[in-house]
C-alpha cells in the first residue's frame, strides 16, 4: 500500500472531532501504515512540502480569496497555462483543458487511462461494480448490454412516456399549485428526475413530486451517499477517509448507513421483480435481468444508472433555466420556434406535449441546451489514472499511478476553443443555416467521448428538452437571485447550485381563439 500525500490541516480537523481513545487508536493505525509501507514515505511527503504557488494555494485554500468555486480557480489557471495543462503536485494530479490531450486520454491511449483502482475504491461502497466504477471486462460487458438496450426504439418510447407522465400529471400541477410563491426549482428538478429515472430503471415510483412534496428514504439516502462519496474524492489523502471508515466514525458512518438502506431497497425491488416475473416489463432492470442472475451485480448496475440519469439531468435543467432567466431573448426564440414547428394551440392545449419526432426538429432548443452545458456541464471534471509513464500531446509528462483530469468546465471558457465571446451564452454558435451542427467531442467532452461516451446521452437530452419546452410554453419563471451573481457550487459528484434556485412561477395567459369573421 502507498501513503498518498496529505494535508496536516485535514488530519487535525478529523482528529479534533473524535474522542481521545479513538484519537490514540487512529494515530496508532497511521503509524503502523507508515511503518509497513513497501516504499519509503519520504518522496510522498516531499509532495506535501511542495512550495510551488499552485500547491500552496490549494493546501491553504488561499484561492478562495478571489474565486467562489474551485472549478473557477482551475479555469483561471488553465487559461493562463501555455499548454492548457497544470499540475497539482500534492494531489499527484495533472489537470488539462487541451482537446488534444483529451482525445489522447479518451481514444488514442484509452487503455493507459482507465478509471483505476483508486477511483473505484472511492465510489466502491456506493456504486459497487456498476458501469461507472469499473474497467476492463466488467465495463465491456455492461457497455455492450446497455448499448443494446438503450438503442432500442421501444425503450426510447418508454422513456418518453415516463417523462411525459411526470410532466403532465405531476410537474405542471405542482407548479400551478405554487404560483407566486417562492419555489426552489433545483429541488423540483431533482425530485422530477429521481421519479423519472426510478420508473425507467426500476419500474419503481418514489412519488417525490406529488403536491405535498414528500421525500422518500431512498432519495434521502441516495443524496447523502452521493455527497459523502464526493467528499472522499476531494480529500487530499485517501488515508483520512479510510481510517474513518475503519473506525466507523463521522462521515463514513453516515455513508455506510445510507448505502445499507439503498442496497436493502434496491434488492427488495429486484426480489419483487423476480417474484412477479420480468419478461413483460419495459423498465431497464427487467431487461437486464434476462442476462444477469447475480442480484448484487444487478443492484450495482441499476444504482449507477440512477446516479447518471438523476443528478446530471437535474443539474443540466437547473443551469439551463438559470441562464434563460438571464437571457429572455433566448427564451423567446425557443417559444417562437416551438410555435412554428408544433403550433400554438395543438389539440386545443398550449402546454400539450409534442411527439418525440417533433422535438427532434427543434434545432434552436437543441443548440440552447448544448450551449448551456458548454458553460455549466453537469460533470465539471473527470479523472482517469495513468497506468504507465506517458507523455501527453502537449509534452506534459505523466507518471504511472498518478491521476489525469480533463476539465469540461474550464474548456467551455477557453477563447482558443470557442472564440473571444466564450463567456457569452449564444446558442447561435451551434447553428448553421438554422440547423444544429455538433462540434468535435474532444473540444466538448460534456458527454465524455471516445470509448466511454455517455450511453444515455440521447435520452438525457430528450428529457431536458421535453421539460424545458413544456415549462417555457406554460409558465413565466422569475429568478429571485441577482442576475449578475454567478452560481456557487456545493461539493458533489455533479454540479449543484449552493442554496438551490429560488424562483417564482406564473402561468402564461392562453391566447383566446379569434372569432371567425362573417362571410
Amino acid at each position: 500500500m502507498e501513503l498518498e500525500s496529505f494535508s496536516m490541516c485535514s488530519l487535525i480537523r478529523f482528529f479534533t472531532n473524535v474522542s481521545f481513545t479513538t484519537l490514540c487508536f487512529s494515530l496508532a493505525i497511521t503509524t503502523i501504515l507508515i511503518l509497513t509501507l513497501k516504499r519509503p514515505c519520504l518522496p510522498k511527503m516531499n509532495k506535501f512540502l511542495c512550495s510551488c504557488e499552485t500547491c500552496q494555494a490549494y493546501l491553504t485554500s488561499s484561492w478562495t480569496k478571489n474565486f467562489d468555486n474551485l472549478c473557477d480557480w482551475y479555469s483561471h489557471l488553465l487559461r493562463n497555462s501555455p499548454t492548457k495543462t497544470i499540475h497539482i503536485h500534492v494531489l499527484r494530479n495533472t489537470i488539462t483543458a487541451n482537446p488534444e490531450n483529451v482525445e489522447y486520454m479518451l481514444k488514442t491511449r484509452f487503455e493507459n487511462f482507465p478509471k483505476g483502482r483508486a477511483f473505484s475504491l472511492i465510489l466502491g461502497d456506493f456504486l459497487g461494480r456498476g458501469i461507472f466504477n469499473v474497467d476492463g471486462e466488467s465495463w465491456n460487458f455492461q457497455k455492450k448490454m446497455a448499448s443494446l438496450e438503450l438503442s432500442k426504439s421501444s425503450i426510447r418510447s418508454f422513456a418518453f412516456e415516463v417523462v411525459k407522465f411526470e410532466i403532465q400529471q405531476r410537474l405542471v400541477p405542482l407548479l400551478l399549485s405554487k404560483q407566486n410563491r417562492v419555489l426552489d426549482l433545483q429541488d423540483v428538478f431533482r425530485r422530477f428526475s429521481f421519479d423519472s429515472i426510478c420508473k425507467f430503471s426500476f419500474g419503481l415510483d418514489p412519488m417525490c413530486l406529488e403536491l405535498s412534496l414528500p421525500i422518500s428514504d431512498f432519495a434521502l439516502s441516495f443524496d447523502l451517499a452521493s455527497k459523502l462519496s464526493a467528499e472522499r474524492a476531494m480529500s487530499v489523502s485517501p488515508l483520512i477517509w479510510k481510517i474513518k471508515r475503519l473506525l466507523n466514525v463521522g462521515s463514513e458512518k453516515k455513508l455506510q448507513k445510507a448505502v445499507k438502506l439503498i442496497n436493502i431497497l434496491a434488492k427488495e425491488v429486484i426480489r419483487q421483480r423476480r417474484k412477479m416475473g420480468f419478461s413483460n416489463h419495459k423498465d431497464l432492470l427487467s431487461r437486464f435481468m434476462t442476462s444477469v442472475n447475480d442480484d448484487n451485480y444487478l443492484k450495482d448496475i441499476i444504482i449507477s444508472f440512477l446516479l447518471a440519469g438523476r443528478d446530471t439531468v437535474a443539474s443540466a435543467l437547473t443551469s439551463f433555466f438559470w441562464l434563460l432567466a438571464k437571457h429572455p431573448e433566448v427564451e423567446s426564440r425557443i417559444i417562437l420556434e416551438a410555435e412554428e414547428v408544433i403550433g400554438k394551440n395543438k389539440n386545443g392545449d398550449k402546454d400539450y406535449l409534442t411527439s418525440f419526432e417533433e422535438i427532434q426538429q427543434l434545432h434552436y432548443l437543441h443548440a440552447a441546451a448544448y450551449e448551456s452545458m458548454r458553460l455549466y456541464p453537469p460533470i465539471q471534471f473527470d479523472s482517469k489514472f495513468c497506468v504507465e509513464d506517458d507523455v501527453l500531446p502537449d509534452g506534459s509528462l505523466v507518471k504511472g499511478g498518478s491521476r489525469v483530469t480533463y476539465h469540461p468546465y474550464a474548456m467551455g471558457r477557453l477563447e482558443e476553443i470557442w472564440g473571444w465571446d466564450c463567456y457569452e451564452f449564444k446558442p447561435e454558435r451551434w447553428l448553421k443555416d438554422g440547423v444544429f451542427c455538433a462540434q468535435n467531442p474532444f473540444k466538448y467532452p460534456v458527454f465524455q467521448a471516445g470509448m466511454r461516451v455517455c450511453l444515455g446521452k440521447e435520452m438525457a437530452l430528450l428529457e431536458l428538452k421535453t421539460v424545458a419546452l413544456s415549462l417555457l410554453r406554460s409558465f413565466h419563471i422569475q429568478l429571485l437571485t441577482p442576475h449578475n451573481r454567478n452560481p456557487r457550487f456545493s461539493p458533489g459528484l455533479t454540479a449543484t447550485f449552493s442554496g438551490g434556485l429560488p424562483v417564482k412561477v406564473r402561468q402564461r395567459q392562453r391566447e383566446q381563439p379569434r372569432p371567425t369573421p362573417p362571410i
